[in-house]
């Protein structure tokens, strides 16, 4: 069971996730409990350290914001005893052993001997999210997030039958929301399917902790922190009775979004790899990437996308190269969102991207550029436009709620 930081944002949630836990432990389930940090605590964190030090040192960075899983940690196993329950807390760096970037690490191993000896014992074992042990002998974090993806590692780790994901929300939609209210709750999504869906903005589990547990074949649930509801199984393949359910299992969107354009670039091999590296390199992500060359003119653009957050940085990356890659002009535009349909049914009916296309332009909804998948078709658009995009292909698609 993973519970995020708005289900342990105090006390009073606190003792709510504890009740939820030890109704599973009364059931005769073996229960093993990851949890985040108390809502916005590890915003605070972060900030302390930004103001301890701009360039702070990433190995202190992560002793710092993991102690906030490590409190909600502490304070949910002290709860379930207090509510009779055998309890104990452990430390990320006791079973996680993970490698990489200091502040954005991978998870190598875990400790599975350690935890089932405490499940042995009749205990429930509460585990601090988000964080393990680098080879070095340092405490490493997963990156924001990390928690889900520590939850699954530790399911697959123990070779649990299942892995239960708390949320704010009561399950997967096919769409958010608080941008469609005839939004439906899907019974069931394949591993395909929220991989994509994280991948392009659904917020709801990330990205990768999908990713490990479709590779592990480790069944996930979303259900609600705060009511007693369905929630959505995610799954290898569709039961028999979601085999005939729409193609398109939802519309994802993506405000974090900034393109970049280079305009006269050289028509020649590399020159894609020359602009690309170097971003990449730098540590930023670069996500759709659309690269057009004018025949008989040796010259062609390319578009690519980066978070706004990092458009800055590539800006400053691509400036330093000039030279080297040989372009007229560099364009940039943060007023863009993404917006993505996604469903195993693109795989076998190429006249859904053709609708996705003609829908948007029905609507004079322009685009700048559009990628493809084999399961998912990306279209960006002005940032204007992304909520009116969003609709017009809920209810083109059929997901409208009755």
């Amino acid at each position: 069971m993973k519970f995020g930081g708005t289900s342990m944002a105090g006390i009073e949630r606190i003792r709510n996730v504890a009740g939820r836990v030890l109704r599973e432990a009364e059931a005769g389930n073996e229960v093993l409990v990851v949890v985040s940090a108390m809502a916005g605590e590890t915003d605070r964190l972060v900030q302390l350290c930004r103001e301890a030090s701009a360039l702070h040192d990433s190995k202190e960075y992560d002793v710092v914001v993991a102690s906030g899983e490590q409190v909600t940690a502490g304070l949910l196993a002290m709860t379930l005893q207090n509510m009779g329950a055998t309890a104990r807390s452990f430390m990320g760096w006791q079973l996680v052993r993970a490698s990489g970037v200091h502040g954005n690490a991978r998870v190598d191993a875990i400790e599975a001997a350690t935890l089932d000896e405490a499940l042995k014992s009749g205990a429930v074992a509460v585990i601090p999210g988000f964080q393990g042990v680098s080879d070095d002998g340092r405490l490493a974090t997963l990156g924001r997030g990390g928690s889900d993806t520590s939850a699954v590692a530790i399911a697959a780790g123990v070779k649990a039958d299942r892995c239960d994901i708390y949320t704010d929300v009561d399950g997967v939609y096919t769409t958010d929301p608080r941008i469609v209210p005839k939004a439906r709750k899907l019974t069931e999504i394949t591993f395909e399917e929220m991989l994509e869906l994280a991948g392009v903005g659904a917020k709801v589990l990330q990205v990768r902790s999908v990713g490990l547990a479709m590779r592990e074949k480790l069944p996930l649930r979303v259900l609600s922190a705060f009511e007693d509801l369905p929630g959505t199984d995610i799954v290898a393949e569709l039961s028999g009775a979601n085999m005939e359910r729409n193609e398109i299992a939802g519309i994802a969107a993506d405000r974090n979004e900034a393109r970049v354009t280079l305009t006269g670039v050289p028509d020649q091999p590399g020159t894609v790899a020359a602009v690309i590296s170097p971003i990449a390199e730098a540590g930023l992500q670069v996500d759709m990437i659309v690269h057009a060359a004018t025949p008989d003119t040796g010259s062609s653009d390319l578009t690519f996308t980066v978070p706004r957050a990092s458009l800055a940085q590539a800006m400053a990356v691509i400036e330093d190269r000039k030279d080297a890659i040989g372009y007229a002009k560099l364009l940039h535009d943060d007023a863009v969102a993404k917006v993505s349909i996604v469903g195993v049914g693109i795989r076998s009916n190429p006249a859904l991207a053709a609708k996705m296309l003609e829908t948007l332009a029905e609507r004079k909804i322009n685009l700048l550029a559009v990628t493809s998948s084999e399961i998912k078709v990306s279209a960006l658009v002005a940032e204007a436009d992304m909520e009116l995009a969003v609709r017009v292909l809920h209810t083109a698609f059929g997901l409208d709620a009755a």
